[in-house]
């Protein structure tokens, strides 16, 4: 991607108008909510756009996104953005033992067992990771999402994991998920990050990115961490070959 178009990205980003959020349920169902507040971790209480307030289980809500923009110009402009070149590099996401973990920390090993046995790039994992948690194993966000990979209750249930704070499971359950999002989506980078942030339903609503400005920087802060490693991991794979 070049550097006029990762700019525009990053200024369309920036420019989006802040708004009310979106809380999507695991029953496919969606709400809009001016406000939202976990309550003794295994509940959320939502302040509806509309008026009044709901509390129901955490694990009722698959995540809780940005509201959409409403400016057809700006959803243009970055759907042609990303269409044009791709966030992501083109090429396999597949486990490639010459791509491991791109930061250094104490869970390279964990990552990359689990990138091998769910066939996932190894590089992307630990990006998503950092972006989701900065390898705090203890992370719990305003949403309810928890651990290394940021597990919202749902997911954690939909994927067998009892204990989001424990490393292994979580990890595991996460890259499950980022596995099933690739397949879904065909190989396809950018959609399975962006699914894996604002989730596949507004991927297939929209035909591609969501027009979130927390999707869209997401997705553009793992893209960066990805392609400013590849020349050192080609570098490595070139001694290696010699």
């Amino acid at each position: 991607m070049s550097k006029a178009t990762t700019t525009l990205i990053i200024l369309l980003a920036a420019a989006l108008p802040a708004g009310a959020d979106i809380a999507l349920l695991t029953d496919g169902r969606s709400m809009k909510i001016q406000a939202y507040k976990v309550v003794d971790e295994s509940d959320i209480q939502l302040t509806l756009k509309s008026g009044g307030r709901l509390t129901m289980p955490l694990e009722r809500v698959e995540r809780i996104v940005d509201d959409e923009v409403v400016s057809v110009e700006v959803v243009a402009e970055v759907k042609k953005a990303v269409e044009h070149e791709g966030i992501f590099p083109k090429r396999s996401w597949r486990y490639d033992e010459t791509r491991g973990p791109i930061f250094k920390s104490k869970f390279d090993e964990l990552i990359v067992e689990a990138a091998k046995k769910f066939d996932v790039d190894a590089a992307l994992v630990s990006a998503v990771i950092k972006a989701e948690s900065d390898f705090n194993p203890r992370e719990v966000s305003n949403k309810g999402a928890r651990g290394l990979m940021q597990l919202m209750p749902g997911t954690a249930l939909r994927y067998g994991v009892t204990d989001s704070y424990d490393p292994a499971a979580n990890v595991y359950g996460g890259v499950r998920y980022l596995r099933w999002l690739l397949q879904t989506f065909e190989g396809n980078a950018d959609f399975a990050v962006a699914a894996y942030n604002a989730g596949e339903g507004n991927v297939w609503k929209y035909n591609g990115v969501p027009p979130f400005r927390e999707t869209i920087n997401y997705i553009n802060r793992i893209a960066r961490h990805i392609r400013k490693a590849a020349p050192a991991a080609a570098s490595v794979a070139d001694s290696a070959s010699r």
